[in-house]
């Protein structure tokens, strides 16, 4: 098997301007390396990854965890990471968990074995201490507010976010308003609810348990919430939705069943999907793209850091 010290003596140069060579370090004549890759090609080398990995004590591999490859709302933050992936020339390892918690803490175990250099959460499964356990095998950030929990993390305050859109549906008439969540667990999740449920207090709303959607995540969804609201005697009239594609299954269900948006219900969505601006959806602007290449450069960066990402209300027709 061809070795790095047969490449040397056949191009007549230094096992340590081999390596540089094949590493693409600096301080290398052209010539010699011109030299070298030719003898590389000449005898076929490839190099071992895994002795690379012992040499150098990293594996420019990091580890992407989301529940849903095939979600627009995680699609766009893998964008993101992507972009930043290519130009620091490392390799992405996406583990797909639909939350389940042994998928996540197998794509954690990577990094306690050194597979990969950080793992990337994109929407967490596991407890915090879970988390906590695997940070001093290298950078675990995640795309939610971990500063309590002293995790990095970048985050958009979903708290603000929800409490911006009720207060504008409450400023168009509304008083009645019910939401639409992906799940009820997760810090952004969380944060959500408890706007709402701050928001109907302060109105002297009571919440109404039928109001509140779960487990809506993608365009089909919107079937099963229009139906809901059709067999409610007395239904909302103002239905926050928790990301666009979801948005545009609601509004396109009520259009079919004769419910006019936004003069029977009113709908804002979530992401500002750019589907979004030719249908005319109003919607809260969450900065998806920059929030995936942020993730990547703190957990390249490995100090803990907090960054938190502004949203922004785009007004348009559905409300």
């Amino acid at each position: 098997m061809v070795n790095i010290r047969d490449i040397a003596k056949k191009a007549g140069v230094s096992v340590s301007t081999v390596s540089r060579v094949l590493n693409n370090h600096p301080y290398v004549s052209e010539e010699k390396r011109e030299r070298v890759q030719a003898v590389v090609d000449e005898l076929n080398y490839e190099q071992n990854s895994n002795a690379v990995t012992l040499s150098k004590g990293k594996t420019n591999r990091i580890a992407v965890v989301l529940p849903f490859i095939n979600h627009p709302y995680f699609s766009v933050i893998l964008e993101g990471v992507s972009k930043q992936a290519l130009s620091a020339h490392c390799q992405l390892v996406l583990c797909q968990t639909a939350y389940d918690v042994k998928k996540e803490i197998e794509a954690l175990h990577m990094l306690k074995t050194k597979q990969v250099d950080g793992v990337i959460i994109c929407s967490r499964a596991n407890d915090w201490s879970v988390l906590s356990e695997y940070q001093s095998y290298g950078p675990v950030v995640v795309c939610e507010d971990g500063t309590a929990k002293k995790v990095s993390s970048v985050y958009v305050n979903h708290y603000a976010a929800f409490e911006k859109a009720l207060s504008y549906l409450h400023e168009h008439g509304h008083q009645k308003i019910g939401y639409c969540v992906g799940r009820m667990s997760g810090t952004n999740s969380e944060q959500r609810a408890n706007a709402y449920g701050d928001f109907m207090k302060r109105l002297q709303e009571p919440i109404r348990e039928e109001w509140v959607f779960t487990d809506c995540l993608y365009i089909t969804d919107g079937d099963m919430i229009v139906d809901r609201l059709l067999a409610m005697d007395d239904r909302p009239t103002g239905l926050l939705v928790t990301n666009d594609q979801l948005a545009v299954g609601v509004i396109t269900r009520c259009k079919k069943e004769g419910l006019s948006v936004p003069k029977d219900i009113a709908i804002i969505g979530f992401d500002n999907h750019p589907l979004t601006a030719y249908l005319d959806i109003t919607t809260i602007q969450l900065p998806l793209f920059e929030m995936g290449e942020h993730l990547f450069k703190l957990v390249l960066d490995k100090s803990l850091q907090y960054i938190e990402l502004p949203f922004q209300l785009i007004e348009r027709q559905t409300v």
